[in-house]
């Protein structure tokens, strides 16, 4: 009964050894499958090797994680059940059973999964499931304090944070695209790792090291190496280029703008240095007039602002910089300052004064340290009257009065130029701007007439008629008067005339003033102003008498004729019963009547026609002549 029993012992004793390896009724455990799966994506797990043929019916699923082993699933007759725990809810059959899926993979389910059938000496079959997530774009945050190139010890260039990948990416630090390796008291590469809630990884690494004066442009950027399903991959930061601050060896002076410069210009004097950061500036200035040397305070960032820049700010400019660190003061060569000028233009004689037909001769000067071109120009014309100091001016008219302008340059420096204008008087007798008006009004109401006329000495104005003057002041040349009168029957029967004199002469003008109807159109204005043209005496048209007033002038006329007719029957008659004297013999006084006073009624027929044939016409449409022109009859019909 003893041996029985020692043999049962040793067969459950090497059973149990067997099952302890995992795979119960084999001597060697074969190395698991490899399964790369996504985070978040759907891990198939296959009960068997994937090249041989699968037809379960009846399985155990297990995890297996730090050597414990957890049933997660059961498959029975093709049907599965899930285990209560972490997997209840992320498990599916797939496959008639033969494929297990787990869903919504994390970071956590990365272990081996086993499939043991429940046929007697089935084989267990395991998984190693292995979980991979691309970790996001890694941000790069440079130490905005600078490193000095004096520093004895490895200094904060950078730091790369790579969050959120699966497994942990692997980092690689360059500068200018070439790869850092780390370096005893030179560069070192220091990285820590967190574990985030969800089991990703979030990857901080500090790149230190030593910089000298050629790594102020230097560009450093990191590079995270990190696996996938598909192969390896990487990713990279941006570049970043670091402060680095180092002492200057070096100071000069740049001027802005280039080249030449001139009265007027914005300029900046500007003190640079070849060290970080820029040490504080002083500006020395030499005067070339005077021989002295003054200090001229910069702004913060060491520039001193002309503006505008003046002849007298010439001279020689020096930077002068002290750095703080070394406390060595640094010069840098002198640089000469030219501003070139063009100023006091003049003209002689300030005021030019001739007669008319005489001559002038005007004069420019002005004063430069370059050589200057010379332009006259006639203000009234625009014209370039010379290209010289001098202009002369010959056989004067009254129409060369006004402004000339002296125009200086200085070919060799573009913009630079300045001007000066004078203004000629030509002297003579008043010269009106009208010899003669005319002009229609109506009784009663105020009229306005103006004169005006030109001269040198500046011609005084007055009227033939009494009124209200005023004046308005045209120049030292010209004076415009203006008479406000009121229109009465002793007007009308005179002319107006204003006149202008000044010690060389006198001149005149004549305005002739008409009695207008009511129905005369165009009498809205009694105001007669200067005429445009100048000095001119123009043949004015007479004023049309409307359609209105033709039949009027026609019924006057028949009234005329008939009278006359009436007038010849009577002295007719008188003539022959004697009552004449006419052929009588001795003499007799005829006896005039009195010139008629302005009261009483006259007509006026003016006509180069007959009164006969003036009855005949119709509207007279020919335009009126005046007195002295025309055929003119007077009817008084006094008596």
């Amino acid at each position: 009964m003893r041996h029985p029993r020692l043999a049962c012992a040793l067969l459950l004793a090497l059973c149990c050894c067997r099952y302890a390896a995992g795979v119960p009724g084999e001597e060697a455990l074969p190395e698991p499958e490899q399964l790369e799966v996504e985070v978040g994506g759907t891990a198939l797990l296959l009960c068997g090797p994937s090249h041989a043929p699968r037809n379960i019916s009846h399985a155990d699923w297990f995890s297996v994680y730090k050597e414990k082993q957890t049933p997660i699933f059961r498959v029975h007759q093709g049907q599965g059940k899930s285990e209560p725990g972490e997997y209840q809810h992320r498990l599916s059959l797939q496959d008639q059973g033969a494929t297990l899926a787990l869903s919504h993979v994390t970071p956590h389910d990365e272990r081996v999964f086993l499939c043991q059938g429940r046929r007697p000496r089935s084989q267990a079959h395991r998984i190693q499931l292995r979980v991979y997530k691309a970790p996001e774009e890694p941000s790069i945050k440079v130490n905005d304090l600078g490193i000095s190139v004096n520093s004895e010890e490895p200094e904060e260039v950078a730091t790369c944070e790579g969050r959120n990948g699966y497994p942990i990416p692997q980092v690689v630090w360059y500068k200018n695209r070439h790869p850092l390796k780390e370096e005893k008291n030179h560069v070192q590469v220091q990285s820590f790792q967190v574990v985030e809630s969800s089991g990703l990884y979030t990857l901080r690494s500090i790149l230190k090291a030593r910089l000298g004066k050629a790594d102020r442009d230097a560009r450093f950027y990191c590079e995270l190496s990190y696996r996938m399903p598909s192969g390896n991959r990487m990713k990279e930061s941006q570049e970043v280029t670091v402060p680095v601050f180092y002492p200057a060896e070096k100071v000069w002076l740049e001027v802005e703008p280039e080249g030449q410069l001139k009265e007027g210009d914005r300029v900046q004097i500007r003190c640079l240095a070849d060290g970080n950061p820029q040490p504080p500036f002083t500006i020395n200035w030499k005067n070339l007039s005077t021989a002295e040397m003054e200090e001229q305070q910069t702004e913060e960032n060491g520039v001193l602002v002309l503006e505008p820049v003046r002849r007298d700010h010439s001279g020689i400019y020096q930077c002068q910089g002290l750095d703080l660190e070394t406390t060595i003061s640094l010069q840098s060569d002198p640089q000469e300052l030219l501003v070139n000028y063009v100023s006091d233009v003049h003209v002689s004689p300030p005021v030019p004064v001739s007669q008319e037909g005489g001559s002038l001769s005007l004069k420019c000067e002005a004063q430069s340290n370059l050589a200057l071109e010379f332009r006259w120009l006639q203000e009234k014309t625009g014209r370039v009257l010379a290209e010289e100091p001098v202009l002369q001016l010959q056989d004067l008219k009254r129409e060369a009065a006004g402004g000339y302008s002296c125009l200086v340059s200085a070919p060799s420096v573009p913009g630079l130029n300045g001007s000066s204008t004078v203004n000629v008087t030509i002297s003579g007798s008043p010269w009106m701007v009208r010899k003669e008006q005319r002009m229609q009004v109506k009784a009663n109401t105020t009229l306005d007439l103006s004169c005006e006329a030109w001269g040198y000495p500046r011609p005084n104005i007055s009227w033939t008629v009494e009124g209200a003057v005023s004046e308005a002041d045209q120049g030292p040349q010209s004076v415009v008067s203006i008479l406000s009168v009121l229109v009465t029957p002793e007007l009308l029967d005179t002319n107006v005339e204003c006149v202008a004199a000044n010690a060389l002469g006198r001149n005149s003008t004549i305005i002739f003033l008409e009695l207008a109807t009511d129905t005369t159109p165009g009498l809205s204005s009694a105001t007669v102003g200067p005429h445009p043209k100048e000095n001119s005496t123009s043949t004015e048209k007479k004023l049309r008498p409307p359609a209105e007033s033709k039949g009027v002038v026609i019924v006057a006329v028949t009234v005329c004729v008939l009278l006359l007719a009436v007038l010849g029957a009577t002295l007719y008659y008188c003539y022959k019963k004697g009552r004449l004297p006419c052929g009588r013999s001795g003499k007799q006084e005829i006896t005039l009547p009195p010139p008629p006073r302005k009261s009483e009624f006259v007509v006026e027929v003016k006509s180069d026609k007959l009164p006969e044939e003036m009855g005949l016409l119709q509207g007279g449409g020919q335009d009126q002549r005046a007195p002295g022109q025309q055929g003119e009859k007077y009817i008084d019909l006094r008596h």
